[in-house]
């Protein structure tokens, strides 16, 4: 059996753009995230030795969450330009690294993804997440874990792994319920409304008291503590049904056919003395001198490739 690394996209790009400083190139063009990126990508790979690494895009919102709540990501302001110059030159760089990469229009990554880890964790093999997407913690298992990049506020605690333990702890239900959890206290970073006043500890005291289930949490609303939720709760049930296929990772998806690619150096090389990233530039040098290496082939398990 393999480990997997499978990356989380355009969470990685943003944590890379927002965790350096202005960097540019001789001409203006933004380069921090790609130096964030590439480097990034190194240290997960040196720490983890994953034996395959695939990377997932956004190409578009979920159509099917949007049919369900028009508001859905509504609120997210625009990628910064200075990030959203650097996209395209980010999945060159991936592809020149000889790392393959999915994505599918209309078809949110986070589901791409998680679709994909759910089938290798049950053919046999490990799966490490990169991501701080909370959405993720619904699947981890024995086999199935995150690794959560540095917090903004305090970068010296550095990756963290979170496993079913950690779920726990970090949200007081276990993974099997983290989508309830979701649906109960809302998710703001969806644009998902939760129960006005219903926090993390009362959500986690309800599913741990109703089974687990919203389902439950609906049935019982006379009986829910405090009192003063339990009218809210028997009112805004539909609300609460759609908060959870909003919240549940679709896992039915076809497997992914990534395209197993061979490192490129020379291209490699070439692009990142293009951004000028001098620093990164030596160190891919000094990783893939004499590299002459196979495209990665483990025994995988459809999105399109970037």
């Amino acid at each position: 059996m393999a480990k997997w690394m499978l990356v989380d996209g355009f969470n990685l790009a943003y944590r890379c753009f927002h965790a350096l400083p202005e960097l540019t190139r001789a001409d203006g063009f933004p380069t921090g995230a790609l130096h964030g990126w590439v480097k990034s990508l190194w240290k997960l790979i040196d720490q983890e030795k994953p034996d395959a690494t695939l990377v997932f895009f956004d190409l578009g919102e979920s159509q099917e969450r949007l049919a369900l709540l028009a508001e859905y990501k509504a609120q997210r302001k625009p990628m910064p330009d200075a990030l959203r110059q650097q996209i395209e030159p980010i999945k060159a760089l991936t592809r020149a690294m000889g790392l393959a990469g999915i994505e599918e229009e209309g078809v949110e990554s986070d589901d791409l993804l998680a679709a994909e880890a759910v089938k290798l964790a049950a053919m046999g093999h490990d799966v490490l997440i990169v991501s701080s997407d909370k959405d993720f913690a619904q699947i981890v298992n024995d086999r199935i874990k995150i690794m959560l990049p540095p917090p903004s506020a305090n970068p010296k605690l550095g990756w963290r792994l979170l496993d079913e333990n950690g779920v726990r702890e970090k949200f007081g239900v276990p993974p099997s319920q983290i989508a309830h959890y979701l649906a109960l206290v809302g998710d703001t970073s969806d644009n998902i409304p939760g129960l006005d006043g219903v926090g993390p500890k009362t959500a986690a005291k309800w599913l741990a008291e109703c089974g687990g289930s919203v389902e439950c949490v609906i049935e019982k609303a006379a009986e829910l503590k405090p009192d003063r939720f339990r009218a809210a709760v028997a009112a805004q049930a539909d609300r609460l049904r759609t908060n959870l296929k909003l919240t549940t990772l679709n896992l039915n998806l076809p497997a992914a056919k990534p395209e197993w690619r061979t490192p490129q150096p020379e291209e490699l090389f070439a692009m990142l003395d293009g951004y000028e990233m001098r620093s990164t530039a030596a160190e891919a040098r000094r990783r893939y001198a004499n590299k002459v290496s196979e495209p990665e082939t483990p025994a995988a398990t459809q999105g399109e490739l970037f």
